[in-house]
């Protein structure tokens, strides 16, 4: 893991720099296809370096098959956790899409009231992180070496 110092501005450019790539699942590609998680594995990418490791292969149901924090755990291998309310622009959020499952979607927030995010059936969109959003947020996560 490098320990080079990222900016949330350089961060925050790169999450946008994937806007208008359109979701597939399990890639990680700018401008031909990613998913929510490959939207952030390819931020690593640009900004910090060679990912620190490779998902496994995952089906879409995965999180309900599993039953497992899987995402939230990988985070915590590799990046900084944070309470829920001190996220800031360039920070990752995983989200539950319900109460008592466990989180399976990620973004890059891209503002105070924002985020860029991946997700089926539409290509990667920053959109407003309402209130229907934080009600879902999970997790908070610092990339490590952000100034």
């Amino acid at each position: 893991m490098t320990t080079a110092r990222i900016t949330r501005a350089f961060l925050v450019a790169e999450a946008r720099s994937w806007i208008g790539t359109r979701y597939q699942h399990q890639a990680s590609l700018k401008g031909v296809g990613c998913d929510c998680l490959g939207l952030v594995r390819g931020v690593w990418r640009s900004c910090i370096g060679s990912e620190p490791e490779a998902p496994p292969p995952y089906a879409p149901d995965w999180a309900e098959a599993r039953g497992e924090e899987a995402l939230a755990q990988a985070a915590l291998r590799h990046l900084v956790p944070i309470a829920l309310n001190e996220f800031s622009a360039g920070d990752v959020l995983l989200f539950r899409w319900r109460d008592g499952y466990v989180a399976k979607h990620a973004a890059i927030a891209s503002g105070e009231g924002t985020m860029i995010h991946a997700h089926d059936g539409a290509a990667v969109c920053e959109v407003a992180l309402t209130p229907w959003w934080r009600r879902r947020l999970a997790y908070a996560f610092r990339f490590p070496g952000v100034t």
